[in-house]
């Protein structure tokens, strides 16, 4: 069986990932790089073993699928040349600049039966992963996403950056319509917002308080649901989730469970359960895109779609608006 044709735009450092990463999956063939800083095509292109392209158009001739991981502000452009090629996208979030141009890409992807997956990588972190089989229908939420300063990534509002990760996976687990938003934000040391915080009401009643920094002095990366009858706490730098929850006491909590004690009050006698789900061995940008060519492969839906991908920019665009409006207002 031949190999998939597999291409990398942009190899920054995300890019120069991508590539390493499809060079070791066993079903891609990885064609070749392109970059618009050559000398950095021929640098990835030589560690990895393929051809660097001068151009996206020579690239385009060769492959049926692309990863783009160049600045956000140019996937509509380059998306766009790709999928009316007829050429599957594998787009870093955020899928495009504004929720127009994510829009305007779904609409050319129909059109061309072309499929798009977006790098929302955290939905491959281990510790959530290590939850499928549990029943998540969180009505709280609370997360943190705290980084250190990186100029590198100071060209979008730290809700676009960092924010949008979190967004996404409350958004995948909640499944209800956001109602309302209420957010505050600084810029301290760049010209965008460096700190924001967030507070998302959904129709469900489930409130989710997102915390975004890139000026920690700590690195945090951590998420907590809580449901009925359950507390379930996410460490994504660790890959590791804890779940709290109440039994019917008759002790069936699997084996790595732990009995922490018992609630005798009410009808039915509660236990309450400690326990640590096994984690996933998996690195989770192989994984990801190990799925994106599995959909087109199997001609099933990606994992994020871009309409997902969409939906997340839409809130993360909410936000910063319900923000400028306050500064406005000051």
């Amino acid at each position: 069986m031949s190999k998939f044709p597999v291409g990398v735009i942009g190899v920054g450092h995300l890019g120069s990932l991508h590539a390493k990463m499809l060079a070791g999956i066993s079903s891609v063939e990885l064609v070749g790089v392109s970059d618009i800083d050559f000398s950095r095509t021929e640098t990835v292109a030589k560690e990895v073993g393929v051809k660097a392209f001068e151009s996206l158009d020579e690239l385009l001739v060769h492959v049926k699928a692309v990863t783009i991981a160049t600045p956000t502000s140019t996937h509509f452009a380059i998306a766009s040349k790709v999928i009316e090629k007829r050429i599957h996208a594998f787009i870093e979030k955020p899928i495009t600049s504004s929720v127009e141009e994510a829009e305007g890409l779904i609409r050319l992807a129909r059109k061309h039966n072309v499929k798009i997956q977006v790098g929302h990588i955290e939905r491959f972190n281990p510790a959530l992963l290590a939850l499928e089989q549990y029943e998540l229908k969180p009505m709280f939420v609370e997360s943190h996403r705290l980084a250190q300063f990186n100029p590198r990534g100071t060209d979008v509002a730290v809700v676009l950056d960092l924010m949008i990760h979190d967004i996404d996976i409350i958004l995948s687990l909640v499944q209800s319509p956001v109602e309302k938003i209420d957010a505050n934000g600084v810029a301290v040391i760049s010209d965008t917002i460096d700190i924001a915080n967030a507070r998302l009401q959904f129709e469900n009643g489930c409130v989710a308080n997102v915390t975004a920094s890139r000026i920690s002095q700590k690195k945090m990366r951590k998420m907590r649901l809580f449901q009925r009858d359950a507390y379930i706490s996410l460490d994504f730098s660790e890959g590791l989730a804890e779940i709290y929850r109440l039994t019917d006491g008759s002790g069936k909590a699997g084996s790595s469970a732990m009995m922490l004690g018992h609630i005798d009050s009410g009808k039915v006698k509660k236990t309450i359960v400690y326990e640590q789900p096994e984690m996933k061995e998996v690195n989770a940008l192989k994984y990801e895109l190990e799925l994106f060519v599995g959909a087109i492969l199997h001609d099933t839906k990606p994992v994020v779609t871009a309409e997902e991908a969409t939906l997340a920019l839409r809130i993360a665009h909410d936000i910063m608006e319900k923000i400028n409006r306050q500064k406005l207002a000051l």
